[in-house]
């Protein structure tokens, strides 16, 4: 049966190697997200589906509104509200007052009108040109390319959030299908194929409608600053059975797998997510492999962020799983197997790591899966761990939190409620500290551990 893998990008920069991967479905709009949560922390309604084959779907709802909160100081290196710990190479854009009308885009092939092509091949040896720009507002369909891209670009933002020196850029409104053939990039600053929508990344605007689809595409990676696929400023990228693969700094080794800002989010279906940084990069403060946060920037909306996965496997070769700060997060996995290399196995996360304007607010929905390690909430955060449909947890709850330079994050445990239905059990790896606890106390397999309900030994436990 075909594997099939959903991605739902929303200003969110994809840099993770994603190999032996089904059908992969990128929604991104770096101001829409998905239809807003009820106090609950439920979601209000379902993800987008795949469109029909041929047929790139339509634009994503508007997004709304701009950041909740004052805008922080730098975050603890210093390098300014934007950066995210995992770097990106240039950071995230300054702001609503950065335009993308001030850079001068060019492309050794470049598509300005309605154009169907073949079997190209499109080569850029040139720093800040693109092997293909697509910059129309008509439709291009691109049939098994080669596209190889070298050239270093030292263009920061200008590579990371408006497409320059990308393998592939579309842009202007274009509503483009890419099926087949193969994008390699071997530059700085060179993402595979980059979907920018034009609104510059500023909060509450809407894109200019550009749609891309991309089908059966080897995309690979190797410079710094680059990742696979890239979809910001209210763009939006539909990806199916790809292979995505990025080896350089900022791009996988020394960045997160997947980074969630804001008001943002990423499905993933059958797919096999490896993240590989096992060295920290020199701006961050935790190691992790999916990062959801919010810098308050002002380069993505507040507001609740998503990320998903059903089957497939994520690996972690290194540091926390998750790590949720300064944002309100919902995790939702079905049958995913995790597979945590680090030797601190480190499950999840959720605690300050430098900015402020946001909580660091964590739900962790498990159906049908099985979850092991450590789960950290720091003094100031929260979490909501619901258990249902068969699964199992092996692991504690504390709020004893060292980020990866040794210092203490937290010392006592935030607000937690743990909810097991009745058909799945927490198997403790140490004692463990909830404020809330629902369902039946023979589901705890104490394991000569305690669980702690707002300080008080839960009894009945195995």
């Amino acid at each position: 049966m075909k594997k099939r893998i959903a991605v739902l990008l929303s200003a969110v920069l994809l840099l993770m190697a994603l190999t032996a991967c089904g059908s992969t479905e990128a929604w991104a709009d770096s101001q829409a997200g998905p239809p807003a949560l009820p106090d609950s922390g439920a979601p209000a309604g379902e993800m987008p589906g795949e469109p029909p084959e041929g047929d790139p779907p339509g634009a994503p709802p508007d997004g709304n509104g701009g950041p909740g909160g004052t805008p922080p100081g730098d975050p603890p290196d210093g390098n300014g509200g934007g950066t995210p710990p995992g770097g990106f190479g240039g950071g995230m854009p300054g702001g609503p007052g950065r335009s993308s009308a001030d850079i001068t885009y060019a492309g050794a092939v470049e598509i300005t009108s309605a154009d169907t092509q073949n079997g190209q091949t499109y080569v850029s040896t040139t720093a800040d040109e693109s092997a293909l720009l697509i910059s129309t507002a008509d439709d291009v369909t691109v049939t098994d390319p080669t596209v190889t891209k070298s050239g270093d670009s030292d263009g920061g933002d200008s590579c990371n959030f408006y497409g320059l020196n990308a393998a592939v850029l579309v842009k202007d409104g274009a509503a483009v299908s890419i099926t087949g053939g193969t994008v390699t990039s071997d530059a700085d600053g060179a993402n595979g194929i980059f979907c920018y929508g034009g609104n510059g990344g500023q909060n509450g605007a809407s894109g200019d409608g550009t749609t891309l689809t991309v089908r059966d595409t080897v995309i690979t990676t190797s410079g710094n600053g680059s990742g696979g696929i890239m979809t910001t400023g209210g763009g939006t990228t539909y990806a199916y059975d790809l292979t995505v693969e990025t080896s350089g700094r900022s791009s996988s080794n020394l960045s997160e797998g997947v980074c969630i800002e804001g008001l943002n989010s990423i499905t993933l279906n059958d797919c096999d997510l490896t993240a590989s940084n096992t060295q920290r990069n020199g701006n961050a403060t935790f190691l992790d492999s999916i990062m959801i946060y919010q810098s308050m920037s002002g380069d993505a909306a507040s507001g609740t962020s998503h990320f998903t996965m059903t089957g497939g496997s994520l690996t972690s070769k290194s540091g926390h799983v998750f790590h949720v700060t300064n944002t309100n997060a919902v995790i939702t996995l079905e049958g995913v197997e995790i597979v945590n290399e680090d030797t601190d196995n480190i499950l999840l996360s959720v605690c300050a790591d430098g900015w402020t304007g946001g909580s660091n607010t964590a739900v962790l929905k498990a159906a049908d899966q099985k979850l092991s390690g450590a789960v950290k909430v720091g003094s100031d955060s929260s979490l909501t761990l619901e258990l249902t449909d068969a699964s199992a947890f092996e692991g504690s709850i504390d709020g004893s939190i060292f980020n990866a330079d040794g210092e203490m994050v937290s010392a006592d445990t935030g607000t937690v409620s743990v909810t097991l239905d009745s058909s799945s059990t927490w198997t403790l790896t140490g004692d463990s500290y909830v404020t809330e606890f629902s369902g039946d106390a023979a589901n705890v397999i104490s394991n000569g551990f305690t669980l702690y309900v707002s300080g008080t030994p839960l009894t009945g436990t195995k």
